[in-house]
């Protein structure tokens, strides 16, 4: 691959690889990557991929971790094209993209992939994704797996826009679900590659929606497994309140709308967001966001500008009625109806049919 090297050789065997990409987070690195080795390394291999760090994370990984191999990239290409550069050089079964500011607990790799050896359809899985500030509920950015509506707004069981849900055992159950968190995702290897990895225009926010949505239109199922735990810190490279964050999310969302929608659904879904992020916009505007404003008019303009481009990969890829999508607006649900938790959705209101 160019432009990427290894600086240790893969010598040791085995059929998981866990990869945390890195970009200046040696903070999270001193914090988690003993607790990952302690519960990784008697079944699987751990890599760091490095974004081009500055701030010291190759050498204290390397001069602290000599069984933690390390892929060192001459760029900061974000966490799509980073992940991408890295995957193509190893070989394994199954890869684990692991943030490197999440805490695993004991045995979170096997539950995961024995469920995956069992259920040849299930490409992608994620684990229960708690909070590691507050243990008992449930994190902002998987929770117990990915949904969207038919409008594209995301959203997870045990997390609806910002309510996040205690764990109490009310999602302990196996499930097929829409998409599964980029912050701690399980996929085989052979359709990583066969989908073409993720999508490195988004450089980060809704590729692994992105992901699993093209998987999905190929016949995939995506998963979540309750039996392994881990608990995410969240919002470790851009903070919660950044207006770059607003621009990545609202020109990625559009984009993975116009990419992956059937085709009777592109222009009614699309006319509809289009009013909805200008809503958005205004709002940011009177509340004084005026970062955020501007932030959904580039994502627009972004979108417009770069449609040729967008709609060449929307004809390379397949398109077919998917399962786990909720056929109804949870924006209107949730500000509306009150819907605050994942269980007060109507099950009947979830697609069911994957072709």
């Amino acid at each position: 691959m160019n432009n990427t090297y290894l600086i240790y050789k893969l010598d040791i065997v085995k059929r998981v690889a866990v990869v945390i990409l890195n970009w200046n987070g040696k903070k999270f690195l001193e914090q988690f990557i003993q607790n990952v080795v302690d519960n990784s390394c008697h079944v699987a291999d751990v890599i760091v991929a490095d974004n081009n760090s500055n701030d010291g994370s190759v050498d204290f990984v390397t001069n602290n971790f000599q069984q933690v191999k390390v892929i060192r990239l001459d760029d900061n290409y974000g966490f799509a094209g980073g992940y991408n550069r890295a995957l193509q050089q190893i070989d394994y079964e199954y890869f684990i993209l692991l943030n490197s500011d999440i805490e695993v607990s004991s045995r979170w790799i096997e539950p995961v992939v024995d469920f995956m050896d069992n259920n040849a359809e299930y490409a992608i899985c994620q684990p229960k994704l708690l909070s590691y500030f507050e243990r008992e509920k449930f994190e902002y950015a998987g929770a117990a797996g990915g949904y969207i509506d038919h409008l594209g707004y995301p959203f997870c069981r045990g997390r609806v826009f910002q309510e996040l849900e205690v764990d109490n055992g009310q999602y302990d159950n196996f499930t097929e679900v829409f998409w599964a968190t980029g912050a701690c995702m399980f996929v085989k290897s052979s359709v990583f590659k066969e989908i073409g990895g993720l999508d490195e225009d988004f450089f980060a926010h809704m590729e692994e929606i992105d992901f699993c949505w093209r998987a999905k239109n190929r016949g995939y199922k995506v998963g979540y497994c309750p039996n392994s735990i881990v608990y995410h810190i969240g919002g470790g490279t851009l903070p919660k309140q950044s207006s770059f964050k607003t621009y990545l999310n609202m020109r990625n969302n559009i984009t993975m709308l116009y990419k992956n929608l059937p085709k009777n659904r592109v222009f009614p879904v699309l006319f509809a967001r289009i009013f909805l992020d200008f809503i958005a916009a205004f709002k940011f505007f009177v509340d004084g966001g005026i970062k955020d404003f501007l932030a959904v008019m580039r994502a627009h303009f972004y979108f417009y500008s770069n449609l040729k481009s967008i709609k060449r990969k929307r004809k390379s890829l397949p398109h077919n009625k998917v399962s786990c999508m909720y056929l109804k607006s949870i924006v209107f649900g949730h500000f509306f109806h009150n819907i605050t938790k994942f269980s007060q959705l109507d099950e009947n209101n979830f697609s069911k049919t994957e072709h």
